[in-house]
């Protein structure tokens, strides 16, 4: 038998989830040709491209190159900033990764193009455990966040909140006409215009995180819109 759990189900450390003819993902180790729990997680199985994912209940968000983020500018450098990723590492955004074209960053005063207390959506270029990571900003829909509301949840429960290939947020997104920004370390801004929408996707976010382990869930945010009067297209 191929897979000994089944999807959302809560496992505990060193629990068996299914053999090699599956691909692990997350919080899992392999022994003996087998796939196995390393933390108290939920279950996703993916059936059709023979995934098996252990999303931990709870964790600290560790950087992995590629990921997108939201941070908080702590402190101005000569020649870079130093960023709070809400991880146990803080990050490094060099001036050469926010500045358009070589310039002698040395010679400017940094804190006039990003200052402590701003937010930016960065992506993580670089980082191993023998150096802080390293994140730009020069790349299309990354950069300074000058309005919306920055909402943080436990980073295990992000995937619950994005979905299966973004159908969750696609969700949210469509029924409030909101703007989600969804960082993978936990972090998320709302954009809208519409204080009662934003005030609704906050409710929204929050429910996801406290019931992200529980069956059912994208139901259930359909029904919690609809007790809103929110119309919720079929195939959102």
């Amino acid at each position: 038998m191929p897979v000994y759990v089944r999807d959302r189900d809560i496992v505990v450390p060193g629990e068996p989830l299914a053999s090699q003819l599956f691909k692990g993902e997350g919080a899992v180790y392999v022994e003996k040709r087998k796939i196995y729990a390393k933390a108290l997680s939920v279950v996703e199985i993916d059936s059709e491209s023979k995934v098996i994912r252990a999303i931990p209940l709870k964790k600290k968000y560790l950087p992995a190159k590629g990921d997108k983020v939201i941070g908080k500018i702590v402190d101005v450098g000569v020649t870079h900033w130093t960023v709070d990723i809400n991880s146990p590492y803080p990050a490094i955004l060099q001036a050469t990764e926010v500045l358009p074209r070589p310039t002698d960053a040395a010679r400017m005063d940094l804190s006039k193009i990003l200052k402590p207390g701003d937010i930016v959506v960065a992506k993580v270029i670089v980082f191993d455990l023998t150096r802080d990571p390293l994140l730009t900003i020069k790349e299309r829909g990354l950069g300074k966040i000058t309005k919306g509301t920055l909402v943080q949840i436990d980073p295990a429960k992000i995937p619950r909140l994005i979905g299966k290939k973004g159908s969750m947020a696609n969700m949210i997104r469509k029924a409030l006409g909101v703007d989600l920004i969804v960082g993978k370390n936990g972090r998320v801004i709302i954009i809208s215009d519409d204080r009662e929408k934003e005030a609704l996707a906050i409710l929204i976010i929050r429910k996801i995180e406290r019931e992200a382990h529980v069956s059912g869930l994208t139901d259930r945010i359909k029904k919690f819109l609809e007790s809103y009067g929110i119309e919720v297209e079929n195939n959102a």
